[in-house]
């Protein structure tokens, strides 16, 4: 109970559904999700371990504010911890890595980024490609602790690049930026691998720091502490 209340939560947060600072009411959520008062608080606890739910003294959980602060710490970290664990990569990763490195690319390629339906969201299916490309680039780094705390900083990046989604002008060519990650990948060419994957992160903070103040006014308003997903 408590896992399936942690990752529809989890979904919801990543995917906006429930914006930053929201309320989360315990109580609202065990009936709506039709479990445990326990069963909540548990899965809210390993929310605020992730990062993604604040624990407020007295007054329950919400979920974690963004700020233009809290981004550019985010993404200069993410760089940080990325950018080692691709030059691991790069260092260790044998022919099979290189080819699942060139799939994953050719995949995430394949799939709209926008969602055919409506134009303002995410296409889903390229969310999660877009995932796991990111992740098979660092894959072969061979730090099990090195992927976790990556782990940690790609859901936080991912909040803030889904909340700016709809004010996207289409003058970026995200594609075009995969392609040159993956060509100095292939090439082996680490110095420029990082250089084009750090380029890549920062092109993605200043988009989404020119929607935060869009985005923040959202949060003023009144909130139902529930999930919009069925």
């Amino acid at each position: 109970m408590t896992s399936a209340v942690f990752e529809r939560l989890r979904a919801d947060i990543l995917a906006t559904r429930l914006v930053p600072g929201q309320k989360l009411h315990i109580a609202g959520l065990a009936g709506q999700f039709g479990v445990s008062l326990a069963a909540v608080r548990e899965a809210l606890s390993r929310l605020v371990a992730d990062g993604l739910v604040q624990a407020l003294d007295q007054r329950g959980f919400r979920v974690r504010p963004v700020s233009h602060a809290d981004l550019e710490d985010v993404t200069r970290t993410r760089i940080e911890i990325e950018a080692l664990a691709l030059r691991k990569s790069i260092e260790r990763g044998d022919a099979d890595w290189l080819a699942s490195v060139e799939r994953s690319h050719a995949v995430l390629a394949a799939m709209p980024y926008r969602d055919p339906a409506d134009p303002t969201q995410h296409n889903e299916p390229w969310i999660g490609l877009h995932r796991d490309f990111h992740r098979t680039l660092v894959s072969a780094c061979g730090s099990t602790w090195l992927l976790s705390f990556r782990e940690v900083l790609h859901e936080q990046s991912e909040r803030y690049r889904r909340l700016s989604i709809r004010f996207n002008d289409g003058q970026r060519n995200v594609p075009a930026e995969h392609a040159v990650i993956v060509n100095a990948v292939l090439r082996r060419d680490a110095d420029a691998a990082v250089a084009s994957l750090s380029e890549h992160f920062m092109l993605t903070m200043r988009h989404v720091e020119s929607a935060l103040p869009v985005t923040n006014a959202t949060e003023s308003r009144p909130m139902s502490g529930k999930s919009t997903r069925a």
